[in-house]
């Protein structure tokens, strides 16, 4: 069993995706609702410093109240920007992936494939459209 954790907003089509290409490889991750069990700020910092990220560029501004709360000043520190993080968890970006090879924020939701311990068990279609593996298991794009 390989353990992969996904920080999912099942309202979110990239989270929905990302999530469904790990299931395309066979895993059954566990799927963490993040708005409803938000990570603590300790592991908030240590995801954010495995993916290679800062405070500032996992933030999300559309749909969030990024603005209002002018979090767009750079004399923000990373520290403010992980309270309002804490306070406000649709402010994480997501979804955010953690596998024995890695963490990545998966926008778009095919940088998933670049830590999966699996491969692709077949063809892989976004909501969208777009094909992203095809029917031997191979990425498209």
């Amino acid at each position: 069993m390989t353990d992969v954790v996904i920080d999912h907003n099942p309202e979110c089509g990239t989270s929905r995706n990302t999530l469904a290409m790990i299931r395309n490889a066979g895993i059954e991750p566990r799927a963490v609702e993040y708005l409803k069990t938000p990570p603590a700020r300790a592991l908030l910092v240590q995801l954010i410093a495995r993916a290679g990220l800062t405070p500032r560029t996992i933030m999300r501004q559309k749909g969030t109240p990024y603005a209002e709360l002018g979090l767009g000043n750079p004399n923000l520190t990373d520290d403010q920007l992980l309270d309002a993080m804490m306070v406000n968890p649709i402010l994480i970006n997501r979804p955010l992936v953690v596998s024995p090879l890695g963490v990545r924020l998966c926008r778009p939701s095919e940088v998933v494939l670049e830590i999966l311990p699996q491969a692709q068990r077949g063809a892989f279609t976004k909501e969208d459209g777009e094909v992203v593996v095809d029917a031997d298991g191979r990425r498209a794009t």
